[in-house]
């Protein structure tokens, strides 16, 4: 920690000085058909809490206390190899594939109207975001899925729908256009002008049928990629005029021991966004466009992705079906860093407009389950679902003071990592923060003005004596946010304490 005569961090609040309001599918999440995402995740027939359509209940009721809003499906580097027509249609006619993306067998089993039949259980607020596969395919087949999801009926594809079961048309507003297409990994892979150049004239197909899609183009997979920046440069000048979103991929993991810079990752993901909106808008200005493109962060997390590498070097490629992968059990470290990258995505709710949680269930994901057996929420359950329930309304502007330490990866960094969000119709404010420090506490004085706030009506924290203390399924509420005694507000001042290493939530009225 940097010497201070007053080590404690403060900010101040005004409601005249706002970020943006919050798009509600900031708090969106991500369906693949990867590992048991889908499969003894979301989908379980003979589960004793599945329902008539096979939806395990259990995980309805949490993914439901998660207050996710947009779901990406159904990839991911999955959709590079993915022919719509196989996940439609009676189920026992569907056709079983090799999918090399993630080396297992397909069974199709779940599809399209399953997957819309999902987000109905959910509720309004889930909204599909649906992949078109730019690898191995192109505009035609892009244009027949439209047709066959959104078309009322009266042609051939959209009566195929209805004979499927579904008369009413699936109302698809958000279509991503490919997947990771910057990347070697990806099927299909393509160089920004040859995918530029195919986004384009998809983009421009499905407009003629519905003019008011809101469309994504394939960002870089990382600021670390070697093409990015032209990457996206190349991509928009293609896409500028067709599309609304170009989309930001990036996962964090604790490497080498180095917690301090793991505990940091917000700066590299609060950078990135500012270099990417940089990009889009100095192609704007030379094509001359008054046209903004935003940022649909559709893949974000902590990921411990060099473990999962290191194990799936040598496996046999048997083809197994659902197997157990990228099942990472988060720890209460993972969970602050989590929250903070959370914190960053809110920092920017002017560019960020749609963000998608990657995944939902048992890959990264903040829900496990067992086949046959319970679910449990994750440690990193805990920030997303108070940022989605208290997260809504207008970003407040916040420029820290803190105590700074330094980290090996991005130098100084501020020990508070904060953000606050107002209900214009309560006047209501959360504070989010973060204590980066693994070992001392952060008092925390935030002067507020103009705000009317009179009270403290909750402060809850979450954080271990354990920082690598983890929910099992032996002991699933082993972390859960507690109580903070002890933080007031008088005289217009927030005073609060934060614990080390934790995630707080502040709500005033």
């Amino acid at each position: 920690m940097s010497s201070s005569e007053n080590p404690s961090a403060r900010f101040t609040l005004d409601p005249a000085f706002t970020v943006a309001t919050v798009d509600p599918r900031l708090f969106g999440s991500f369906v693949e058909h990867l590992g048991r995402c889908v499969y003894t995740g979301i989908y379980e027939p003979g589960h004793p809490r599945a329902n008539a359509a096979g939806l395990r209940t259990d995980v309805l009721e949490l993914i439901r206390e998660l207050g996710v809003t947009a779901i990406r499906y159904p990839g991911g580097n999955f959709v590079s190899g993915y022919k719509w027509e196989d996940s439609v249609g009676p189920v026992e006619q569907r056709p079983r594939r090799l999918e090399p993306a993630w080396r297992s067998t397909e069974t199709n089993a779940f599809g399209l109207s399953e997957f819309i039949g999902f987000l109905r259980e959910l509720g309004p607020e889930a909204e599909p975001m649906m992949a078109v596969n730019l690898g191995t395919r192109g505009v035609a087949e892009a244009l027949e899925l439209q047709e066959y999801a959104n078309h009322p009926g009266g042609t051939e594809l959209s009566d195929r729908r209805i004979a499927h079961g579904d008369k009413d048309p699936f109302g698809i507003r958000m279509w991503c256009l490919g997947n990771e297409m910057d990347g070697p990994w990806q099927i299909g892979h393509k160089s920004a002008a040859d995918y530029g150049k195919l986004a384009a004239a998809t983009a421009r197909a499905m407009r003629m049928i519905e003019p008011d899609l809101e469309l994504v183009a394939c960002g870089s997979s990382g600021q670390g990629m070697p093409t990015f920046g032209a990457w996206e440069s190349e991509v928009l000048e293609h896409t500028y005029d067709q599309v609304d979103f170009i989309s930001m991929h990036a996962y964090y993991e604790e490497l080498d021991g180095d917690r301090d810079s793991f505990l940091a990752s917000a700066v590299d993901m609060e950078s990135f966004i500012e270099n990417v909106v940089a990009t889009c808008d100095a192609v704007g200005a030379r094509l001359k466009s008054k046209k903004r493109i935003h940022i649909s962060f559709d893949e974000w997390n902590v990921w411990y992705l060099t473990r999962h590498q290191q194990q799936t070097a040598d496996e046999p490629l048997d083809w197994p079906e659902a197997p157990r992968l990228l099942e990472d059990n988060y720890s209460v470290t993972d969970a602050v860093v989590f929250g903070s990258l959370l914190i960053a995505l809110l920092r920017h709710a002017d560019r960020v407009k749609v963000a998608c949680l990657a995944q939902l269930v048992n890959v990264i994901a903040p829900i496990l389950t067992e086949p046959g057996g319970p679910a449990w929420r994750q440690t990193t359950f805990f920030p997303f679902a108070a940022a989605s329930r208290y997260g809504r309304g207008e970003v407040l502007r916040v420029e820290v003071d803190s105590p700074t330490y330094r980290t090996e990866k991005f130098g100084e960094v501020p020990l508070l990592h904060a953000t606050a969000v107002r209900d214009p119709e309560t006047g209501a404010v959360t504070v989010f923060a973060v204590n980066r420090s693994q070992d001392a506490e952060l008092p925390l004085e935030v002067a507020l003005r103009g705000c009317g706030l009179s009270a403290v009506q909750e402060h809850t924290v979450l954080t271990d004596a354990d920082p690598d203390a983890r929910n099992t399924l032996a002991d699933p509420d082993r972390v859960v946010p507690r109580p903070q005694d002890g933080t007031a507000l008088s005289d217009g001042v927030l005073r609060a304490t934060l614990a080390p290493l934790s995630w707080n939530v502040i709500r005033l009225l």
